[in-house]
Order: C-alpha cells, then structure tokens, then sequence
C-alpha cells in the first residue's frame, strides 16, 4: 500500500517531510502514517497537469475513453480490497460499501458513453456567415473530496474531467486518504500518462487553499461542508476566478402525509439514515408526519431504524458502522445532549453504541422545539428528528426554514399533491415515495441556497467540464 503523493506518474513524499496518521475508527488503533501535500506539492502537481494537458487534450475520444474504461476493469478486479481498505479507513461497512463501488463503475461507463456525444451548435441565422460553437476542455482541474463515500465522489469528480480532455489534481480528505491512494495505483497500471491525473494526500487550510487560490487550476470541483465550500468559492473569486462547482451540506427533510403507505415510508427513511451511519449529505435527518398517522409512524420507524447490527465493518453481517473520528463522534454526542436540555422527547437510542470504537445508537427525537439546534445543524450521523404537523402549506413553510437545500422526500398517494411538494421544496433533488437510496446516477446532482452551486452527475456534469467558444465565418 503506497502512502505517498502520486505527482506526474510518481510516487513521492511531501516537500516538506510530514507525515499524518489514519486511525481505524473501529477500534481507534493507527493504521498507517501518510505523507502530507502542501502548498509546495500542490505547485508541483498543478504545474504536471498543465504539462500533460495539451496531449491529454488531443487525444481522440475514444483514446481517453479507453483509459477510464481500462480504470474500471482495474476497481471491479479489485473491489473486495478496495471495500476493505474503506472499511478499515473510514468504518464504512463492506457490506454498504461494495454497491457503491458498483455504483462507481456504472458511473464510469455511463459517462465515457455521455463523452461521444458532446460537440457544439451550428446557425446559418445572420446572412453570409456561418457561426458556430466549439466545446473545449479547460485545462488543468482540481478536486477536493470528502471522506464519506471516497469511491463515488472520486469517480465521479475525476472521470467526467478527464473523459472531457482537461487533467486534474485530486486531493482526498486526512480522514480517509487510503482509497484515494489506492486508485492512483490503479490510474498508474491503467497507463494514464504521468500528470494526467495527482493525487494528494493533505489538509484543507495548507493544500485544499493552494488548490482553490492556485493560478494554475481553471475549475474546481469540492464536496464537504458549507463552512469549507464558502472558502473554496472565496478562494477561486480572489484568485483567477477559476470554474467553481460545490456540493455542501443538507438538512433535508421528509414529509409523511396521512395517505401514504406508512411501512414503506418508514423503510425508505431509516435506511436513508442508517446508510454510512447516518454520514451522508442526502439523509432525510428531518421527518414531518401528519398528526393523523404520527404514533403509527413513530412505531414503525422505531422498529426499522434500531435494528441495526454493529460490529466490525469487515464482517459482511455487518451493517452498521462507526463514525469517523473522535471529532464527528463527539460533536454528535454534543447535539444529542444539546437536544435533551432542549426539551425533545428522546425515543430511541441516544448514547454510545460500543465500548471501543467511534459508535453511535441510532437515535430518534420527536417533537423537537422549533429553535432546538437538532433542526437546524447538519448532524452528519445516525440522529432524526420528527416532527408533526398539520397542513400542506405549514409543513412546506417548515421544511424550506433552513440555510440548506439539498434534498426534500415526500409520501403521498395523491400525485397532484406530491407535485406540488416537489415543486415547493427549495432542494436540488426531490424524491417521491422514495428516499435518497434511489436517487438517479443519470441525473445532476447538487443543492439550492447554502448547499452548494453547480451540478455533477449526467450529461449535466459533464457538460461542465467543457468550455464553450462561438466562433464566426465570413462566407
């Protein structure tokens, strides 16, 4: 297992000598030291993309499609590996981890197919010329990735930026460098060429600053929280202004009207909050059920969110894991202690989950007050809170009191309602009778107000990594 920076086909160590420690979540035992990027390393690497680009960008599409391609035959072979490494990094269990990364070679595919049909427009409208639009990549790119979900987010950063032609520097979260790692390795038996893709291994105030300030990079992609994401974007505007597209948080709700098919309902909300432990930025961490069918709901969802079986990560019996660290974990013991003074009713769970390990009991409040922290603060972990309510116009107006607007739910049998509940929700993403496990690879991906600007995923995605020139021909 390399632990070093992967800069223009090479394995190195930071400039400036550093290394970090990754801790197993699990049983909090260090599992290796890490080599540290900083602003040093991300020169180097920046000034490798650029060098490799103009090739890169020449190639034909299907060249480079060949390559990601050969990348995703290279994460299929090796999966079992990769979902163990997670597992160990992060203490995402294998048993949730394994679909995600089948989830990342359908992605793979899905845009290397999108590639081919990327071109510009043509218009005979003005007499005696021709105009027309070219689509080209930028040039050299960066992305900043969280620690959640490592395989989706650097696939799914990397491949439609490379695909397009630009080349990139990628730098993966302190807390779970291994996957990111990993996959360098297998860009490099894949037979990129050296700087076509980089990857670094470092913190975001040293070298996820230089990337988002560095002169050199022309677009950005980020994934974390709000806080760092409004760095980012400050950063690109000081800067060269440099192409900016980041997902932040959500404090996303679900709305449960007395129609809907309760067991379902119920279903879909707890696996979307038990997924990763409730460390995924899409969880409906809010739910909102009508006073008609609130106990029954209540009853329900309790039985469904609670069973869950803790243990090691590595055991595919496993399927729920820890937090990341110490400090995800204590941050969300804080807010579970803050909602109790708060005066939440705590149903279910509500403590640490395990003597060793970062674990917490997936946890459910009813009737939180309105101005409780729980409502508004993104807990990023296994805690829900439910709420009742009365009308269609109350629920909207509570749902859309946020800072946030990633992702809305809502059950319904009446499909006009369910229309306009997904037109009311100031999200990026709604479902229907569904949760976020369903939501759609082919579809952009992205928030309203503070949870971000810009869209990944599908044609959407990939589109964003060209940029377009008219160009006009005197006949």
């Amino acid at each position: 297992m390399q632990t070093k920076n992967y800069i223009n086909g090479q394995w190195l160590e930071g400039k400036a000598g550093r290394t970090f420690p990754v801790y197993n979540p699990a049983t909090e035992a260090k599992i290796t030291d890490v080599h540290e990027a900083d602003a040093e390393d991300v020169d180097v690497a920046v000034d490798a993309a650029k060098a490799a680009f103009p090739a890169w960008r020449d190639l034909s599409m299907w060249d480079r499609a060949e390559k990601c391609l050969k990348l995703a035959e290279l994460i299929d072979r090796d999966r079992d590996q990769i979902a163990n490494l997670e597992a160990t990094n992060m203490g995402l269990p294998v048993s949730s981890y394994l679909p995600c990364i089948d989830g990342a070679i359908g992605g793979i595919k899905h845009t290397v197919g999108l590639a081919h049909d990327i071109h510009g427009e043509t218009s005979l409208n003005t007499p005696g010329f021709v105009t027309f639009t070219l689509r080209q990549p930028y040039g050299a790119c960066a992305a900043i990735i969280p620690w959640n979900v490592p395989i989706i987010m650097w696939c799914g950063k990397v491949i439609p930026c490379i695909v397009a032609g630009n080349t990139i520097v990628v730098k993966s979260s302190e807390k779970a460098p291994l996957t990111s790692l990993k996959l360098a390795a297998l860009v490099d038996e894949a037979g990129f060429p050296p700087g076509v893709v980089n990857i670094l291994s470092g913190f975001g105030h040293t070298a996820g600053v230089a990337l988002s300030t560095h002169m050199g990079i022309r677009k950005i992609s980020f994934t974390g929280s709000t806080r760092a994401g409004k760095a980012v974007l400050e950063g690109a505007a000081k800067s060269n202004m440099k192409r900016v597209c980041v997902e932040c948080g959500g404090k996303n709700p679900a709305v449960i009207f007395e129609d809907a098919d309760l067991e379902a309902a119920a279903e879909a909300v707890s696996n979307s909050l038990k997924f990763n432990s409730g460390q995924i930025c899409v969880s409906n961490s809010r739910v909102y059920v009508h006073k008609d069918v609130l106990p029954k709901f209540v009853e329900l969802f309790k039985a469904r969110f609670t069973s869950v079986k803790t243990g090691d990560p590595l055991d595919k019996e496993t399927d729920f894991g820890p937090q990341v660290d110490e400090t995800q974990f204590t941050n969300i013991l804080r807010l579970i202690d803050e909602a109790k003074s708060d005066g939440a009713q705590l149903v279910a769970g509500g403590s640490r989950a395990a003597e060793n390990g970062f674990y917490i009991q997936p946890t459910i409040f009813v009737q939180v007050p309105a101005n409780a922290n729980l409502l508004k603060t993104e807990v990023f972990g296994p805690v829900v809170a439910i709420q009742q309510f009365d009308d269609e116009d109350t629920v909207i107006a509570e749902c859309n009191d946020t800072e946030y607007g990633l992702h809305g739910t809502v059950f319904t049998k009446d499909i006009s309602r369910a229309y306009r509940m997904a037109k009311a929700f100031e999200a990026g993403m709604v479902t229907i009778n569904c949760s976020s496990e369903n939501g759609p690879y082919d579809m952009p991906f992205g928030g309203w107000k503070q949870s971000g600007t810009g869209r990944e995923n599908g044609r959407v995605g990939l589109d964003s990594y060209f940029e377009t020139k008219s160009v006009t021909l005197k006949l």
